[in-house]
């Protein structure tokens, strides 16, 4: 008879709004640049990009956000995250949201940047920049029977009380059919996955301390404070940022 020699760790999960019942996550799929930062940006090109964090990354966007280790400019990027329900290959767009959508949330991608600007100039992987503890928090998610499939609605975020990111939803490069079709070409979507879709312009650092708060009309907001830099962190912080920094 088979058997783990580990106990398997309990899935990841959001809790639905209104609900005491939890969505079992799979994947973390997220989007790069579907909002126009500038009037005089290029085109978009014919394929977003992708990258993923993992499910453990996630947690409830209340309470204390932690500041993670090895970083001295964490950013917020603040997006429409959506819910799959229904998997697939080759998905059609115009069927999309009906046949595989279940739900949607208001969620944070947090960003190492020192980590990704080293990065880029390298070429390497983005996962220390991106794919850190605590990196996705998120909204519960509405099911999509209840507040429909919004293609319009405001997105934003402030910090400490000031603006920092406000779009519009109809300001999708890809509108999420056409995102999650595109996606669902390059590899197989699962039930459980969640796809964040993009941040609009306005990313900027936090800071322990700050107050963030965001949130995406009809379906969910959020205001989070900041933790404090983790102490072993703190002293490693002028050292990491020498060797991060030439």
């Amino acid at each position: 008879m088979t058997h783990f020699i580990l106990p398997p760790p309990a899935p990841a999960a959001l809790r639905v709004a209104g609900s005491a019942a939890l969505f079992p996550v799979a994947r973390v799929f997220c989007i790069g640049r579907n909002y126009r930062w500038s009037a005089d940006e290029a085109a978009p090109a014919a394929m977003p990009a992708w990258f993923m964090k993992p499910a453990s990354a996630l947690m409830a966007a209340h309470g204390e956000l932690p500041y993670p280790p090895g970083t001295q400019d964490l950013c917020h990027e603040i997006e429409l995250v959506v819910a799959i329900g229904r998997g697939g290959r080759d998905i059609d767009p115009a069927r999309v949201c009906e046949e595989h959508v279940w739900g949607y949330a208001a969620g944070l991608d947090l960003t190492r940047r020192d980590l990704q600007q080293q990065a880029k100039r390298s070429g390497g992987p983005w996962e220390p920049a991106k794919a850190f503890d605590h990196s996705a928090p998120c909204t519960p998610l509405v099911p999509a029977s209840a507040c429909g499939h919004p293609g319009h609605g405001a997105i934003w975020l402030e910090v400490n009380g000031l603006a920092r990111q406000r779009a519009d939803l109809c300001a999708l490069l890809w509108p999420v059919p056409q995102l999650l079709a595109m996606l669902s070409r390059s590899v197989t979507l699962l039930p459980g996955d969640l796809v964040f879709t993009g941040t609009p312009a306005g990313v900027g650092a936090l800071w322990p301390g700050d107050v963030v708060t965001g949130g995406v009309a009809g379906i969910g907001e959020f205001s989070m404070t900041v933790g404090a830099v983790p102490g072993p962190a703190r002293r490693d912080l002028s050292s990491t940022h020498q060797e991060l920094v030439p």
